[in-house]
Protein backbone atom coordinates (compact mmCIF):
# COMPACT_ATOMS: atom_id res chain seq x y z
CA UNK A 1 0.00 0.00 0.00
CA UNK A 2 2.69 2.49 -1.51
CA UNK A 3 0.43 4.57 -3.25
CA UNK A 4 -0.97 8.18 -2.67
CA UNK A 5 -4.47 9.15 -2.67
CA UNK A 6 -5.46 12.27 -4.18
CA UNK A 7 -5.54 13.82 -1.25
CA UNK A 8 -2.48 13.40 -0.09
CA UNK A 9 -1.23 14.37 -3.52
CA UNK A 10 -2.72 17.63 -3.64
CA UNK A 11 -1.74 18.52 -0.05
CA UNK A 12 1.86 17.23 -1.18
CA UNK A 13 1.98 19.81 -3.48
CA UNK A 14 0.46 22.66 -1.87
CA UNK A 15 3.26 21.88 0.39
CA UNK A 16 5.91 21.91 -1.83
CA UNK A 17 4.73 25.15 -3.72
CA UNK A 18 4.78 26.90 -0.18
CA UNK A 19 8.10 25.88 0.55
CA UNK A 20 9.45 27.18 -3.01
CA UNK A 21 7.34 30.44 -2.57
CA UNK A 22 8.87 30.61 1.17
CA UNK A 23 12.41 30.68 -0.67
CA UNK A 24 11.64 33.22 -3.62
CA UNK A 25 9.96 35.44 -1.56
CA UNK A 26 12.52 35.31 1.05
CA UNK A 27 14.38 38.84 2.96
CA UNK A 28 17.51 37.76 1.14
CA UNK A 29 16.12 37.62 -2.29
CA UNK A 30 14.43 40.70 -1.99
CA UNK A 31 17.66 42.17 -0.96
CA UNK A 32 19.53 40.36 -4.02
CA UNK A 33 17.42 41.91 -6.49
CA UNK A 34 16.84 45.53 -4.68
CA UNK A 35 21.01 45.65 -4.55
CA UNK A 36 21.06 44.96 -8.83
CA UNK A 37 18.95 46.98 -9.32
CA UNK A 38 20.15 50.18 -7.49
CA UNK A 39 23.10 49.57 -9.12
CA UNK A 40 22.09 49.07 -12.31
CA UNK A 41 20.68 52.66 -11.37
CA UNK A 42 23.69 54.10 -10.52
CA UNK A 43 25.44 52.91 -13.28
CA UNK A 44 22.73 54.48 -15.74
CA UNK A 45 23.00 57.74 -13.93
CA UNK A 46 26.57 58.39 -13.15
CA UNK A 47 29.44 57.49 -15.48
CA UNK A 48 31.37 55.92 -12.26
CA UNK A 49 34.58 55.17 -14.22
CA UNK A 50 35.07 58.84 -14.60
CA UNK A 51 34.03 59.06 -10.66
CA UNK A 52 36.94 56.31 -10.03
CA UNK A 53 39.70 58.16 -12.18
CA UNK A 54 38.70 61.68 -10.05
CA UNK A 55 39.29 60.03 -7.16
CA UNK A 56 41.90 60.97 -5.37
CA UNK A 57 45.32 58.56 -4.88
CA UNK A 58 45.82 59.09 -0.88
CA UNK A 59 43.46 57.02 0.72
CA UNK A 60 43.19 59.50 3.32
CA UNK A 61 41.29 61.57 0.84
CA UNK A 62 38.90 59.05 -0.25
CA UNK A 63 36.17 59.38 2.29
CA UNK A 64 35.86 63.76 1.73
CA UNK A 65 35.95 63.12 -1.93
CA UNK A 66 33.12 60.34 -2.21
CA UNK A 67 31.24 62.37 0.45
CA UNK A 68 31.27 65.62 -1.71
CA UNK A 69 30.37 63.25 -4.54
CA UNK A 70 27.28 62.28 -3.05
CA UNK A 71 26.63 65.63 -2.15
CA UNK A 72 26.64 67.25 -5.50
CA UNK A 73 24.32 64.69 -6.85
CA UNK A 74 20.88 64.58 -7.82
CA UNK A 75 18.34 63.49 -5.65
CA UNK A 76 17.95 60.19 -7.80
CA UNK A 77 21.60 59.03 -7.68
CA UNK A 78 21.59 60.05 -3.90
CA UNK A 79 18.60 57.93 -3.13
CA UNK A 80 19.99 54.96 -5.38
CA UNK A 81 23.26 54.90 -3.33
CA UNK A 82 21.08 55.12 0.49
CA UNK A 83 18.99 51.81 -1.29
CA UNK A 84 22.37 50.24 -2.24
CA UNK A 85 23.81 50.46 0.87
CA UNK A 86 20.73 49.46 2.23
CA UNK A 87 19.97 46.34 0.66
CA UNK A 88 23.66 45.47 0.66
CA UNK A 89 23.45 45.43 4.72
CA UNK A 90 20.32 43.34 4.73
CA UNK A 91 21.63 41.14 1.99
CA UNK A 92 24.97 40.74 4.57
CA UNK A 93 22.29 40.08 7.18
CA UNK A 94 20.48 37.66 6.10
CA UNK A 95 23.22 35.66 4.29
CA UNK A 96 24.55 35.80 7.77
CA UNK A 97 21.82 34.27 9.51
CA UNK A 98 21.84 31.69 6.59
CA UNK A 99 25.51 30.62 7.48
CA UNK A 100 24.83 30.77 11.39
CA UNK A 101 21.89 28.74 10.89
CA UNK A 102 23.85 26.17 8.59
CA UNK A 103 26.39 25.77 11.23
CA UNK A 104 24.46 25.60 14.19
CA UNK A 105 23.40 22.08 15.37
CA UNK A 106 20.03 21.34 15.55
CA UNK A 107 18.67 21.27 19.39
CA UNK A 108 16.92 18.49 20.58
Amino acid sequence: MTSQTDIERIVMRRVHLIRILQFVISAGIFAALAFSAALWGVGREVWVARVFENAPASPSKLGAFYFTAFIHTRLIVQALVVLTLASLLLLVREVSRLVLHMFTPPSS
